[in-house]
């Protein structure tokens, strides 16, 4: 089974995460994603800092693909993020890895890192699975 390809598929249309922040997703397994997003001006703050927000769109993004993978029945409950040290570029990565995987709600933590595999930020989300 193709993983990766039903996940680019299916989330194809999260035209925010994809076209406006730029996210790509490197690596999709069952329960698991890995994304990197390019760092570009667009993404910095008036401190010449990565933009919390594009951060949180990475992490979100990733643990979205990775919990509807192989089934497309989550959404996010409830997500809390932690910031950990100002992004260095020139990329970031998010890994999205399940910690329990209940009949109606899905754990998950992300641990978002630069270039040189320092962790920028941690986040723990929960999702809602409908089960459909």
């Amino acid at each position: 089974m193709d993983y990766k390809h039903r996940a680019l598929d299916l989330f194809s249309k999260d035209r925010y995460a994809i076209e406006t922040t730029g996210v790509v997703v490197e690596e999709v397994n069952q329960n698991y994603c890995k994304c990197r997003l390019d760092i570009e001006e667009k993404h910095l703050n008036a401190n010449d800092c990565v933009m919390g927000g594009a951060i949180f769109t990475l992490a979100d993004y990733t643990f979205g693909v990775a919990a509807n993978t192989p089934v497309a029945d989550s959404v996010t409950l409830s997500s809390s993020i932690r910031f950990v040290r100002p992004a260095k570029g020139p990329v970031l990565f998010a890994e999205a890895k399940c910690i329990k995987n209940g009949r109606n709600i899905c754990f998950f933590e992300v641990t978002v890192t630069d270039a040189e595999g320092r962790i920028v930020a941690t986040s723990q989300t929960s999702g809602f699975r409908s089960n459909k």
